[in-house]
């Protein structure tokens, strides 16, 4: 199950394997909080069937998002993070 923008026919294999144009996670809670903070998520790829690899392009500042989050330091509104939680979950399970 992959999900990409219209606009990009690369494949799966070449996104999640692109790291220097893409960042990818597995983590729900990461993949929300760069939702929240305005990243664009480029596809949901069902790499195995009880996990999700969300792929992000790569920008300025992803890296600290993704770093402050896993140190607890990001400061995100909580309802916005809450919501995107739900989006993604819709996301995965509409397939």
């Amino acid at each position: 199950m992959t999900q990409k923008l219209p606009r990009d026919d690369r494949s799966e294999k070449y996104i999640s394997e692109d790291y220097t144009r893409f960042l990818s996670t597995f983590d729900l809670g990461a993949a929300a909080s760069l939702v929240s903070a305005g990243f664009e998520l480029v596809s949901l790829e069902k790499s195995n069937p009880k996990k999700m690899r969300f792929v992000f392009r790569r920008e300025i500042g992803i890296e600290k998002v993704v770093d402050d989050y896993w140190a607890d330091r990001l400061e995100i509104k909580a309802r916005t993070f809450f919501d995107n939680i739900k989006m993604l979950k819709n996301r995965i399970f509409s397939e």
